[in-house]
């Protein structure tokens, strides 16, 4: 489970804590009101069931002894252990006869994972008045800058406002200095975004906004911007991001320009003014300070049904971790994510065993994915999402299982139920399948945010259905805590049963899984 949210959540103590006060509550489970005429699941035969038995705590529990072991040191990204890692779970797929799925007929798909910044030795801004900002002391990028020569004219611009249509006598490679004021400075990177796509949009060559940040402030950012960015695959030449600048060099740089009044007008409409005779030449060059790669395991088993066959159900989980801790807690310093996310690793693994074991197989295909980089930012599903084994329009649901190992025993929390009739497949499922003992119920935190910060969400932004399995945090979370011996493999593997359920009946069933269309609108197309 990935720290970083979409927007702001509440702290990190404050989610065990709602966990914790919620199990009793959960583990009563809410009442499901069965689904008037709804047709018995498909899921229900003997073969089926034979398969939903060989989800076995045994089993489980050997496979997150592997991948929670302190030879593994967290399974970090990148690291030579969550390349073991993944190499292990692409045997175990190939051992079950699934097609590979990602690179050259492998089941691994590479992403590149490199730490880069702007080089401070080739870097270089100069004004055609003889002045210059010096990269690594005057300027530093919030994110990673355009790279390359860019020159053009001086354009100011203050205030602030919709900038859509504000922009449209732009001058070509403008080189564009923003005059923000303290108080659009304390939201920049939110305040800023809009202005930098429109400011880009509308042909300028780079963006820079006056900083009145001083003294050691300024000198512990530019200390962390110098520390570069990790960037997943290749970079986005048209990517908006825009540079600090120092307020006292800019002043001395642009001699006669009333500064003070430019960021004085912070509240006021935008203005634009360009300066005529000025112009700068910005040379930005890029340094790659860690050249590394991740792994993510793609495995396919290809549907019974022609068709079908071409229709996708994606199994999800992140096999990575937050590798060693700096400090040592309770004598141990390696984070070994049991729960988080050994346990559902090992789950997915188990579900495309059991699907392998049928003997027809399911009508539609399925992928199962275990995916690096989740803790970083859900870098390797992001990575995934955007360069598929299969056209994403043939993705008809992702099922992803992020920490299904602790808490209650007879309770998951299944997230995004309300936002596509997923949710009603699933109480059907549920109801079918009373032998399991396992009830799913909403989600209990919405608070929290736990729908973006997971891989499913980005299945979801490229507008797959999606039902997220979550038992929430606890004590151990993103803690060398996290053991082995806190998983509770026989709740797991109920869980494991339950979702090979509900994925064989999405794909045994004719019509695709549909989206609410409120939710869509909202998560999908952003309105």
């Amino acid at each position: 489970m990935s720290d970083r949210v979409v927007s702001a959540v509440r702290s990190k103590s404050s989610v065990v804590a709602s966990a914790t006060a919620l199990v009793a509550l959960a583990a009563c489970g809410p009442e499901q009101e069965p689904t008037a005429g709804a047709p018995m699941p498909a899921t229900t035969s003997e073969a089926a069931a034979a398969a939903a038995a060989t989800i076995t705590p045994d089993d489980l529990y050997q496979k997150i002894s592997v991948l929670a072991a302190d030879s593994m040191r967290g399974r970090d990204t990148p690291s030579p252990e969550i390349e073991q890692v993944a190499t292990w779970i692409g045997e175990h797929f190939a051992s079950l006869g699934l097609r590979p799925g990602g690179d050259d007929g492998s089941f691994i798909q590479r992403y590149a994972l490199r730490q880069m910044t702007a080089s401070v030795e080739s870097s270089s801004i100069a004004f055609s008045n003889g002045a210059s900002l010096a990269w690594g002391t005057d300027v530093m990028a919030l994110g990673l800058p355009r790279d390359g020569s860019t020159s053009g004219p001086v354009v100011l611009v203050s205030g602030s406002g919709d900038p859509a249509g504000a922009f449209a006598d732009l001058p070509d490679q403008a080189q564009v200095f923003v005059f923000a004021g303290p108080e659009m400075e304390a939201t920049r990177q939110t305040a800023w975004a809009g202005l930098a796509s429109a400011l880009y949009d509308a042909g300028a060559g780079q963006v820079f906004v006056i900083s009145t940040i001083a003294g050691t402030p300024w000198e512990r950012s530019l200390a962390r911007s110098q520390q570069g960015s990790r960037v997943v695959g290749e970079l986005d030449p048209d990517r908006p991001v825009t540079m600090n600048v120092r307020e006292g060099a800019v002043r001395a740089a642009l001699a006669g320009v009333d500064v003070d009044a430019l960021q004085s007008r912070q509240d006021d409409d935008l203005e634009v003014t360009v300066l005529e005779g000025l112009t700068v030449d910005s040379d930005i060059a890029i340094q790659i300070l860690d050249d590394a790669s991740a792994p993510n395991v793609v495995g396919i088993l290809e549907g019974s049904d022609p068709a079908l066959r071409d229709e996708y159900i994606v199994y999800s989980a992140h096999m990575d971790h937050v590798g060693v801790g700096r400090t040592v807690q309770g004598g141990d310093s390696i984070f070994n994510g049991a729960d988080d996310d050994a346990s559902g690793t090992a789950t997915i693994m188990e579900v495309a065993e059991a699907m392998a074991s049928l003997d027809r197989a399911p009508r539609r295909s399925m992928i199962f994915l275990l995916v690096s980089g989740e803790e970083k930012g859900l870098l390797g599903s992001a990575y995934f999402a955007d360069h598929p084994s299969v056209p994403v329009e043939q993705m008809v649901a992702n099922i992803n299982a992020d920490m299904v190992g602790r808490n209650w025993p007879d309770t998951i929390v299944a997230i995004g139920k309300e936002h596509s009739d997923l949710g009603e497949t699933l109480n059907r499922v549920n109801e079918a399948h009373p032998e399991i003992g396992m009830t799913a119920i909403d989600d209990l935190w919405p608070d929290e945010r736990f729908y973006f910060r997971s891989d499913h969400f980005n299945f979801a932004r490229k507008g797959v259905p999606i039902l997220f399995f979550f038992n929430g945090t606890h004590e151990d979370y993103h803690r060398a805590s996290d053991e082995l011996d806190k998983i509770d493999t026989e709740k797991t593997a109920r869980i494991g049963q339950l979702i090979f359920y509900l994925g064989l009946e999405v794909s045994e069933t004719d019509a695709r899984p549909q989206w609410n269309p409120d939710s869509y609108a909202e998560i999908v197309e952003g309105a």
